[in-house]
């Protein structure tokens, strides 16, 4: 008997259960899946993600179908037992995620009539890229938008409309735009992609700086576009990078990206000529006027119930910390007014309360960067700033700009006792200085304003909130995706199984040829992840296959990740959080993993 063994990705992944069709076990498999009914997902950040277009039509059977050689018995065996492998394996998917939804069906009769409300343990983990002893944390710091307040969708569309608006009234661009119906799209942008300004692309970029993909307006850039652009390499060299891309890394700049993309679109569809330098810097401005303007915080501010998401475990998380002996420091770039409505809206009044030092329109990154910004303390009644000098930070105040450096000179902090080796230690010395340590902890959403100068400049230790975690695990979840996932892994060691029987010779035309199609079809079950994960960029974390310029940062810059905040009630204040195995390599990845399925290619009698 011969055996192939075509390696597996994981073991089967947990199914939660919430389908919204029934898949029928089929002979030909994966055709059953065609004709599937849109599935949405109502996320915790409260944005809905429509995974599947019920006006796409796949031909799924195309995906399955392999090519074959004229006059090569065994590479056609491989290939044979390739589909033979995919049908099994979806068979086996489908098999397994119904028994998963019958065991939910159980498990979710008897929560309901217990009362109980089963936690995600999953989305709700922090996840660690490096060790961290929260034992040894003394202080925690937090930004405010997208960390201790998130906002329901509708705050995105009205900063698209008010940016729109400003674009056509104060930069003259056409009347039509008011009235053409632009909206904003939650589905077309995600967080981490980059405008080009030569041409006003939207990029999504791989840790290598490769542009995976890119968008020109709503239609998506042909790769023979892309490598003449990019010399052939679809890559910028760093002094390029800089002049050229302008970053979208926060959730604000979705509604950035979105603008770009519509204001390139309604040019192009009018035959308008325009200069996309220009494009760029006016909606980029437009944007920047609308934050500075303080239009919509006010709006927001008016109406905390519409815009503002409940944070029920929020209050727990502070109290934790505090009751553990950490500090609390605030510190965002938001003005304090605007501040105070949110959280008194997400803990109550009296949240001031919890905090040793509240920093607002902190000016971050600048804040971090800069050595000579004084701060100014704010009238709490008036929201006016004070113009006497602050020479020393204390609870219960307001405080606006500032720096580290002059923070570390306005507060005199010890060690609180719980962390003390020695109640005679100056905060100033060599061994410790205050705020220029791993002791110190900074929580926040945006990796290049919030975390990226903490952690390499002063050595904090950083935790980044990154609510694509929770949808994007939901939606992995799911069988197709999961179906789309292992068919990938087959096809690959699909290809690696078909070149060693080829020996080490040069190869046919008809050879490359059949590696050329099992190529395609690797990147149309690419195209069908794409297309799952609801928007045209794909995953935040991955650039197509490999994994994309935000995730590198994360890792990176951040020690600690998580969904929302109030994860971290999961957690005792003197956890400590282990990474995974930091594999990166692919002898060690492959070396590591023992699951294979192994293919019989035994002549038939």
């Amino acid at each position: 008997m011969k055996t192939l063994a075509l390696f597996l990705p994981f073991a089967i992944l947990p199914h939660d259960g919430v389908h919204s069709f029934v898949f029928p076990v089929t002979p030909n498999g994966l055709n059953s899946l065609k004709n599937s009914a849109p599935l949405s997902v109502a996320t915790s950040n409260s944005r809905e993600i429509e995974a599947t277009n019920s006006a796409i039509d796949i031909d799924y059977s195309s995906m399955t179908t392999l090519p074959r050689l004229a006059n090569n018995e065994d590479a056609n065996e491989i290939l044979s037992q390739t589909e033979q492998s995919l049908r099994s394996m979806q068979e086996s998917v489908l098999f397994a995620a119904a028994a998963d939804d019958e065991a939910n069906e159980v498990e979710g009769a008897e929560d309901v009539e217990n009362d109980e409300n089963p936690i995600d343990f999953e989305r709700e983990s922090v996840y660690a890229n490096s060790y961290v002893d929260l034992g040894q944390v003394d202080t925690v710091g937090f930004d405010y938008d997208y960390t201790l307040v998130t906002y329901t969708k509708e705050l995105l569309k009205v900063i698209y409309d008010m940016a729109l608006k400003r674009l056509v009234e104060e930069k003259d661009y056409p009347d039509e735009m008011l009235t053409s119906g632009l909206k904003f799209d939650p589905f077309f942008s995600i967080r981490g992609l980059a405008v080009d300004r030569e041409n006003g692309w939207i990029c999504h970029l791989a840790y290598t700086h490769k542009v995976a993909v890119a968008w020109e307006g709503r239609h998506r850039v042909s790769r023979p576009r892309l490598m003449d652009e990019y010399s052939g390499k679809r890559a910028l060299s760093p002094s390029e990078r800089k002049r050229r891309l302008k970053p979208l890394n926060d959730l604000f700049s979705m509604a950035e990206c979105c603008l770009m993309a519509d204001t390139v679109q309604f040019f192009l569809d009018r035959d308008i000529p325009f200069c996309p330098r220009s494009a760029v810097n006016d909606v980029l401005g437009s944007i920047t006027g609308t934050h500075i303007s303080g239009e919509f915080h006010k709006l927001v501010a008016r109406e905390p119930e519409k815009y503002f998401e409940e944070k029920p475990y929020l209050k727990e998380v502070l109290d934790r910390l505090k009751e553990s002996g950490k500090r609390l420091i605030f510190v965002s770039n938001s003005p304090f007014w605007y501040c105070d409505a949110g959280m008194n809206y997400v803990v109550g009044p009296g949240w001031r309360d919890k905090w040793d030092v509240v920093i607002t329109s902190a000016g971050k990154p600048s804040f971090y960067t800069e050595d000579n910004r004084p701060f100014r303390e704010v009238d709490i009644s008036t929201g006016k700033v004070k113009f006497k000098q602050v020479v020393k930070l204390d609870k219960g105040r307001v405080y606006t700009s500032g720096c580290l450096k002059e923070l570390t000179k306005c507060i005199n902090w010890r060690r609180p006792l719980s962390f003390s080796q020695d109640e005679n230690d100056s905060p100033y010395d060599d061994i410790y200085s205050p705020l220029t340590s791993p002791t110190i902890m900074y929580v926040g959403d945006s990796l290049f304003a919030d975390l990226v100068d903490a952690k390499r400049e002063f050595g904090w230790t950083t935790a980044a909130v990154t609510p694509e975690i929770g949808w994007e695990i939901e939606l992995q979840r799911k069988t197709e995706f999961v179906i789309a996932e292992r068919a990938i892994e087959i096809l690959l060691n699909s290809l690696r199984l078909y070149q060693r029987s080829l020996g080490t010779g040069l190869r046919s035309k008809d050879e490359l040829e059949v590696m050329d199609k099992m190529e395609r079809i690797v990147s149309s079950w690419r195209d069908e992840q794409t297309r799952l994960l609801g928007n045209p960029f794909g995953s935040v974390f991955r650039a197509r296959y490999t994994p994309s310029l935000f995730a590198h940062s994360l890792r990176r810059y951040c020690d600690l990740y998580m969904s929302n905040v109030g994860s971290l009630r999961h957690y005792s204040p003197q956890h400590r959080f282990y990474p995974e195995s930091p594999k990166l390599l692919s002898h060690e990845i492959r070396g590591s993993n023992p699951e294979c399925c192994d293919v019989d290619l035994t002549s038939k009698a």
